[in-house]
């Protein structure tokens, strides 16, 4: 039976993975753009003596630990519907989702000890490192937004129970996906509090 693209939906299965690895490829390149803009922003800053240094928030570091944590809870749920256990499968994935909203949340209240301490990302008082550092952390606030859109529709078709021991490859996309949100993360911590 052919579909409205026209793809069976074994050719669908097929373009799934190396539509999701281009995707990826995508933000991953718009970041990389964004940090080589911070290094030279930075560089001509600091010849002028006009770049700030500043501490970045506690809650970003706590940020860290929970969204790493909820890379581990999906490797949980993806061995657990490897092993067939449903029940496993959604508390994984329920476990996964309330970390990320975690993060989520704990990436907004970071900007906001960001700004109680006079770090605005725009006006008068405002300065072009910390506007980096928001910049870049917004963007991948909202590609973890999408991640947790991601996460929810895994959740509800684990409950439907759409996945099988040998039929799963929607959950297999939103791991990759995840953990690529999670690497990334990790990634452009690391540059913001070394590369200071």
């Amino acid at each position: 039976m052919i579909t409205v693209t026209g793809l069976l939906p074994e050719e669908k299965k097929k373009v799934r993975k190396p539509m999701l690895w281009i995707g990826m490829a995508s933000i991953l390149m718009a970041f990389v753009g964004l940090t080589s803009g911070y290094i030279v922003s930075r560089s001509a800053l600091m010849a002028e003596n006009r770049w700030l240094q500043f501490a970045l928030p506690y809650e970003f570091y706590v940020a860290t630990a929970v969204i790493v944590l909820s890379s581990l809870t999906m490797i949980w749920a993806k061995g657990a519907v490897k092993r067939n256990d449903l029940s496993q499968l959604k508390t994984g994935l329920t476990i996964t989702l309330l970390l990320g909203f975690a993060f989520a949340f704990l990436q907004f209240f970071g900007w906001k000890s960001m700004i109680d301490k006079g770090l605005f990302f725009t006006g008068v008082e405002s300065s072009t490192s910390v506007s980096w550092v928001y910049v870049i952390t917004v963007l991948h606030w909202l590609h973890v937004i999408a991640g947790l859109i991601v996460l929810m529709v895994s959740l509800h078709q684990a409950r439907i129970g759409a996945y099988k021991k040998d039929d799963h490859q929607g959950l297999d996309l939103a791991a990759i996906f995840w953990h690529f949100l999670d690497g990334l993360w990790v990634y452009l911590l690391l540059f913001m509090a070394f590369i200071r």
